[in-house]
């Protein structure tokens, strides 16, 4: 008898955050599998992730800042389901004190990186902003100590920020949605093309297939993920999960892929994005 043929390995990189956690469930644990492939995980921020993605595009599926896409477009294409959208929500400036709009634009906003979605978003608001890059976990401390006016905040932060005494000056994904009348995508995973257009697909459906086992299975998911979750309870955590783990993240739907079409051919042409950006999805 022959010996059993080698499975594929396949690597997956993805944030340590609850979201991230939760729609990998059912891959990371085993519950989903697929024949003939194996796959590997590794955690790391995102902020390095879309890094290490420009650089070498070394996972074989990343997850990245829609931001970083137009960077990457001709090693990866964009799974159709995975990605993390602001349905009339996003990242927000916050302060220690109530700016009105225009005063904030003459401030230094304190941000997660000039490659997130969400420094795309303020630059497209207001592309006269200072910025200056902060890890995103010391934005809302960095705010608090006054050493910046303004913080653009991610991630948990925009659930936990009231507890901090900050005021929120602008919610990106109300901004973007009276703008457009879009959703705000904010990240998404990108798998590489040398893949071949047949393991890109059964990858894809792979990683749909264990986001529908985490919302089939949201306790446990949910449990599995609270590891995850920077500073929230249970109640939080399920709130946050919600907004970014939902039905839009099985598929993005016809309106959601408009809305990264859209965010990216905007960044090009207010000259946030130097070159023009080709979005293929795969599945």
């Amino acid at each position: 008898m022959g010996s059993a043929p080698v499975p594929r390995e396949i690597s997956i990189a993805h944030s340590p955050d609850s979201d991230d956690a939760f729609m990998f469930y059912g891959l990371a644990t085993n519950k989903v599998r697929v024949s003939g492939h194996k796959f590997t995980h590794v955690l790391c921020d995102i902020e390095t992730l879309n890094q290490r993605a420009i650089r070498e595009a070394f996972f074989d599926v990343t997850a990245i800042s829609f931001h970083v896409y137009p960077y990457i477009q001709e090693q990866y294409a964009l799974m159709a389901c995975g990605g993390s959208v602001g349905e009339n929500y996003g990242p927000m400036i916050v302060a220690a004190r109530p700016y009105d709009l225009d005063e904030i634009r003459t401030v230094r906003v304190a941000v997660p990186g000039a490659l997130t979605t969400a420094y795309l978003a303020l630059k497209l608001f207001a592309p006269e902003i200072k910025t200056a890059p902060v890890p995103f976990d010391q934005i809302i401390p960095e705010v608090i100590a006054g050493n910046f006016e303004a913080g653009l905040i991610i991630h948990e932060g925009q659930l936990t920020y009231p507890r901090t005494g900050l005021s929120r000056v602008l919610d990106l994904g109300v901004w973007w949605r009276e703008l457009t009348g879009l959703p705000l995508p904010l990240g998404g995973n990108a798998i590489r093309r040398s893949l071949g257009d047949a393991t890109m697909v059964t990858v894809t459906q792979a990683l749909r297939d264990s986001i529908q086992y985490g919302l089939d299975h949201r306790e446990e998911a949910l449990q599995y993920a609270m590891q995850f979750g920077r500073d929230l309870d249970t109640n939080l955590a399920d709130k946050f999960v919600g907004m970014y783990v939902n039905e839009r993240t099985l598929d993005y739907g016809e309106d959601g892929r408009s809305a990264i079409r859209m965010l990216l051919a905007m960044g090009y042409e207010r000259g946030v994005i130097p070159h023009p950006v080709q979005v293929d999805f795969v599945g």
